[in-house]
């Protein structure tokens, strides 16, 4: 009972209904583009790209609630939980295959997602406007903002036009970096949007801050947005899905915890669980992305272990 009063328990529920959102997007938007492509026309005149484009901006509101509710080192894994969805999906919608290992990345997927709710930590370390922008303004975190925007801008203007649609990691890798702007910014904004609208001596500064983050977080989902496609357009959903999963949940809790320092409230116990949870789901999305080719079940396992004996 104590475990369930401390839990964030909106803020765990719009995690896992935006997190199925977007498990669903991703598969929408590329049957989008593949029908489009088979009638010779643009993905922008298909209906169900479109739908997948709903579903995604659905799903980021979520997202953006689920953040301002709990902490980010809980909100940011469960994403994978899409994927199972999204698989499941796929195998409807784009004929794709969801072998016996895809099952077991399912079942994966759910445990590391149990393992992280219970160890993550149960409150947020920021809780003032004035403490927001200490956090900001910390050498530490500036040091790796422009470390990112080094990184962007090289992938963005020097690697992505090149190599971006032989190899994924580079349509990936801008997305999955931009989730450093977009998850503090979120984050920020749910903070300082009731100080930037109330009357009092501090409304002036946080309403800046709030148009600030909001800007940038909209400049940062537009990228996205467009280097998701470009990948679609290239690249298999499923396998795309697996390696951003694992690239964006990393940097995201590298900011985060740089940012927000979330983990200081966590011991070494519960740090530890988080790890093998974030471990065990990412094995589970990776099982079931990048094996569903391979056509395995039972059966056929059975009939090796007698054929062995």
């Amino acid at each position: 009972m104590e475990l369930e009063a401390e839990l964030p328990v909106l803020g765990l529920s719009i995690a896992v209904l935006s997190s199925l959102l977007n498990g669903s997007t991703f598969v929408l938007q590329r049957k989008g583009i593949l029908r489009a492509r088979r009638k010779g026309g643009s993905y922008l005149a298909d209906i169900i790209w479109w739908a997948g484009t709903i579903t995604m901006a659905v799903g980021q509101i979520g997202n953006f609630l689920a953040y301002t509710a709990a902490p980010a080192v809980l909100v940011t894994p469960l994403g994978a939980l899409g994927i199972p969805f999204g698989s499941i999906l796929a195998s409807y919608l784009l004929k794709e295959n969801l072998n016996f290992l895809g099952k077991l990345g399912c079942l994966l997927c759910c445990v590391g997602s149990v393992v992280l709710i219970i160890h993550s930590p149960k409150s947020d370390g920021v809780t003032s406007l004035l403490e927001l922008e200490e956090k900001f303004t910390n050498p530490a975190f500036m040091t790796y903002l422009l470390v990112v925007l080094l990184m962007l801008f090289m992938l963005i203007f020097w690697i992505a036009p090149s190599q971006g649609h032989r190899n994924i990691m580079v349509y990936t890798g801008i997305c999955s970096l931009l989730g450093t702007f977009t998850v503090p910014c979120t984050k920020g904004i749910g903070l300082v949007a009731q100080e930037a609208f109330a009357s009092n001596s501090t409304n002036s500064r946080a309403l800046y801050i709030f148009v600030t983050l909001l800007a940038v977080l909209g400049c940062s989902i537009l990228i996205q947005f467009r280097y998701i496609n470009k990948a679609l357009e290239s690249f298999d959903s499923c396998i795309f899905s697996a390696i951003y999963y694992v690239a964006f949940t990393t940097l995201v809790l590298l900011a985060t915890a740089i940012l927000f320092q979330e983990w200081t409230k966590v011991g070494a116990v519960d740090s530890l669980a988080i790890v093998c949870g974030f471990t065990t789901m990412s094995t589970g999305v990776v099982l079931i992305q990048m094996f569903k080719e391979f056509s395995i079940n039972l059966q056929e396992l059975n009939k090796t272990s007698k054929k062995d004996e």
